[in-house]
């Protein structure tokens, strides 16, 4: 498809476009709802990515090289998360818990010269198993931390400041943090890394992920966070 098809493609008029690229609004709604709290409607997240979409028809520029589709998801995905941010809904000890794991695993992994396991995270932290895994599951479900938390924005692939030709730096930047963040993903235990590929390559839902290696889908959701907050011990550099 050369770009002037592309460019018609998703300059329809507005009915058209909305029932074009409304599923790709649901789909990312519901990948971002297995990660949420109860008190979060789909229909709050499948409006404010309605907003995300109209602003990504608006400001898409075919001739920067990433699809609309590409582009829109950010977007999309970018506007659901805002709109859940300025819903302060996210207790305090939350982010106290998150920091306390990640400087937890960091201290560990000094200490042990390996990837220290759950029970002896738990330990250092002075907890029960339970209440560690608990911990996990309110981190990772009421921050949304994801790879876009780690350290260069997600947008940055696909921000039309980011890859103007004036900004060589922070492309070398983006590129470093990403070349960074892909040798931390190899160092981490099988089967968290399994999980990270599965939820961010495969688009699978925590369910689903569950349904694969075996385990519920509230482990996997621990197991989701702990690899994330290894990986914030192991990008201290960046993510300081």
């Amino acid at each position: 498809m050369n770009k002037a098809m592309a460019y018609a493609q998703y300059q329809q008029s507005p009915q058209a476009f909305i029932e074009r690229y409304s599923s790709l609004v649901k789909r990312i709604a519901h990948h971002l709802m297995v990660r949420l709290p109860p008190s979060v409607l789909v229909e709050d997240l499948i409006q404010a990515g309605m907003i995300g979409l109209l602003e990504a028809q608006q400001n898409y520029d075919p001739t920067k090289g990433a699809s609309f589709e590409t582009f829109a998801g950010i977007r999309i995905r970018g506007a659901m998360l805002d709109d859940i941010r300025r819903g302060d809904w996210v207790p305090r000890s939350v982010y106290k818990n998150s920091r306390k794991i990640s400087e937890a695993i960091s201290h560990l992994e000094n200490e042990l010269g390996r990837d220290p396991n759950d029970q002896e995270i738990a330990q250092y932290l002075d907890m029960p198993l339970e209440q560690y895994h608990q911990a996990l599951n309110d981190v990772n479900c009421g921050r949304l931390v994801g790879i876009s938390d780690l350290g260069v924005a997600e947008d940055s692939v696909a921000n039309e400041e980011s890859i103007e030709e004036n900004a060589p730096f922070q492309d070398v930047a983006d590129d470093s943090f990403r070349a960074s963040l892909a040798e931390a993903i190899k160092t981490l235990p099988e089967r968290e890394a399994l999980v990270l590929s599965l939820y961010y390559d495969e688009e699978l839902n925590l369910k689903e992920i569950g349904a694969v290696i075996g385990v519920s889908e509230s482990r996997i959701c621990q197991i989701h966070s702990q690899a994330m907050q290894r990986l914030r011990a192991k990008l201290t550099a960046w993510t300081a």
